[in-house]
């Protein structure tokens, strides 16, 4: 079985038999991409919500938006159909506690709504998620069957 590492701020295909991890998900969040159909796999580690809000923003894989665009466009490259992918997303968890209530701090937060709602605009179904919390998670994404293992230290291991 290949093992493929998905780094921060960056994006992977695997297809037949394969494993696509990314280690340390805090505030940012896993997409994982999957069209059963061809056992396709994608993973996308994403940073931050909007490539808009930033200037340096060359790295599509980084954002919510462009990330997730860059992703199902190479899916569909390979042959994926994007009537037939479905999302699970892992992460978004707020790190760390701040005394203000300034939202801009909420990465975490920010980023699964970006998320959310750039897979709406694509029409993608999110089927399922662990997001949240203040625990990183480690995962491990299957293109056999699209199942997303997620590692946390404290609050064990859970297959969704």
């Amino acid at each position: 079985m290949e093992t493929i590492k998905v780094g921060m701020a960056d994006l992977n295909i695997i297809e037949n038999n394969g494993v696509l991890v990314t280690l340390g998900l805090g505030s940012c969040v896993g997409v994982a991409l999957y069209d059963k159909r061809k056992k396709m796999a994608g993973l996308a580690h994403v940073m931050l919500p909007s490539s808009k809000e930033i200037k340096n923003n060359s790295n599509k894989a980084k954002f919510a938006d462009s990330g997730i665009e860059v992703l199902v466009s190479k899916m569909e490259q390979l042959g994926a159909d994007k009537r037939y992918i479905v999302a699970k997303l892992a992460g978004g968890a707020q790190m760390f506690k701040f005394n203000s209530r300034a939202d801009v701090l909420k990465i975490g937060e920010r980023n699964v709504i970006a998320v959310k709602s750039k897979l709406k605009n694509l029409g993608i179904k999110v089927i399922s998620e662990d997001t949240g919390g203040n625990f990183g998670r480690t995962i491990e994404f299957s293109s056999n069957d699209g199942s997303l293992l997620i590692k946390t230290i404290g609050y064990g291991i859970k297959t969704i």
